[in-house]
């Protein structure tokens, strides 16, 4: 599963101070071998050069659009 821009994503990386946390999708990045990384802002900080196996979309993330 690939994200967009402003995609509520949950970081999975025991090495990050932001492993578990919920953020935000701000930057993609293709690399010249079609590898896609991303730069995710959380509310302390941001986290760059995130692999999208590290990823998952936060719950929610698109069933709050259908709603009202």
């Amino acid at each position: 599963m690939s994200f967009e821009k402003d995609d509520d994503v949950v970081l999975h990386d025991e090495h990050s101070e932001f492993d578990g946390e919920t953020g935000t999708v701000t930057q993609t990045m293709e690399s010249m071998f079609g590898d896609v990384t991303y730069t995710i802002s959380f509310e302390d900080g941001q986290e760059t050069g995130v692999p999208e196996d590290s990823l998952e979309a936060a719950d929610g993330a698109d069933e709050d659009e259908d709603e009202e």
